[in-house]
């Protein structure tokens, strides 16, 4: 089976404390609710300690135009995006050596929160050396289930190419959406949760001399993957694009849904695979919320050890979208797991949807 052998991720610059963020919230939506600072109790409530972001906040108090937003978001994906892929490459956290760009076969990039045609990868193909015959596989608007997306269609890459060597970048810049003017809840609630990251993974085929490559005594192997579209469900989550850029669409039930429709499909999913939901020891959740963490917990009856990981990821960076459940993984990797330890895989995104992946570090 295909294996993850190493995982990049970058802290951006500007590193913001809850409290900091509060204070620019109220500052920003304060006119626009007579009761802010009930509103406010989100910031405090949803478990996030710090966030990061590609500018200071400061930047956030003035009129940018989607132009302007967009232009900077092609800029810093290219120069961060660079860094998590060169990371990846040569982290001896997890490598023997370093990999070069030149051995890459295909090239996933998965975004949700800027345009570019050429696409990131392009460039970062062109600023790093990168095979001219690398097969690039850009992936859009997938939001925060665009990470675990990636990580699937790159196993299906391996398996059709077993020689293959596959990178999954995401970056997601959530910050640059921010709209100043939007005094509706969703951007209110957004403002609390929603932060910038960036991170890669590197997956490998079969005939890839995995022992060669990798410093770990046992690597996450992809069993199987699931993909999941919840019917007339278009109105949970994603964006509305308008004049301005893109304005968040995240609803209140997200956590109901969860609790209602996840169990079914992860044990479906599993049965299929001859495992059962107890076998399950490391839950590598996207963290989408406080709320959502204990939906995942209350619908697959897992005990708030098994999500502390993804719980710790929220308290220091936020949501980061789809980038946000490689910071999980890389966790799970550093903890040096045992020989036929399962884990399961999971983010949901817009559509409204699911990805699941069953992992066996082996």
């Amino acid at each position: 089976m295909p294996s993850i052998l190493s995982v990049s991720h970058i802290n951006l610059p500007h590193r913001v404390s809850q409290e900091s963020a509060m204070d620019f919230a109220r500052e920003m939506f304060g006119s626009s609710f007579k009761d802010i600072e009930r509103l406010l109790r989100a910031f405090k409530n949803g478990q996030v300690d710090t966030r990061y972001f590609s500018n200071d906040i400061e930047w956030f108090k003035d009129e940018h135009s989607f132009e302007e937003k967009n232009d900077i978001y092609i800029e810093q994906a290219t120069e961060y995006g660079c860094k998590a892929v060169s990371q990846c490459l040569d982290n001896r956290a997890f490598l023997k050596e370093k990999i070069e760009p030149g051995e890459i076969d295909a090239f996933f990039y998965i975004s949700s929160t800027g345009l570019a045609t050429p696409t990131i990868d392009a460039r970062i193909i062109n600023m790093l050396s990168f095979n001219e015959h690398t097969k690039r596989i850009p992936i859009w608007g997938l939001g925060c289930a665009g990470g675990a997306a990636g990580i699937s269609r790159a196993y299906e890459y391996c398996r059709a190419f077993p020689k293959a060597k596959v990178l999954v970048l995401c970056v997601e810049l959530c910050s640059l959406t921010f709209q100043k003017n939007d005094s509706s809840k969703s951007n209110l609630i957004g403002s609390s949760l929603f932060s910038d990251g960036i991170s890669c993974a590197l997956v490998c085929g079969d005939e890839v001399d995995r022992k060669s490559l990798s410093k770990l005594s046992f690597v996450p192997n992809i069993l199987a993957t699931r993909s999941t579209l919840m019917p007339d469900s278009l109105e949970v989550m994603g964006w509305d694009v308008k004049n301005e850029g893109l304005y968040v669409v995240f609803s209140k039930d997200i956590p109901a849904i969860i609790k209602d429709w996840l169990k079914p499909n992860v044990e479906a999913f599993l049965a299929e695979n001859q495992i059962s939901l107890d076998s399950v020891k490391h839950f590598v959740a996207h963290p989408g919320g406080r709320k959502v963490i204990e939906a995942y917990e209350q619908a697959l009856g897992f005990s708030g050890e098994m999500t502390n990981t993804s719980l710790n990821v929220l308290k220091e960076y936020g949501n980061m979208s789809s980038a946000t459940i490689f910071y999980v993984l890389e966790r799970f990797m550093l903890s040096h797991l045992d020989s036929n330890d399962v884990g399961l895989a999971a983010a949901l995104g817009p559509g409204f949807s699911s990805e699941l992946l069953l992992l066996r570090w082996e």
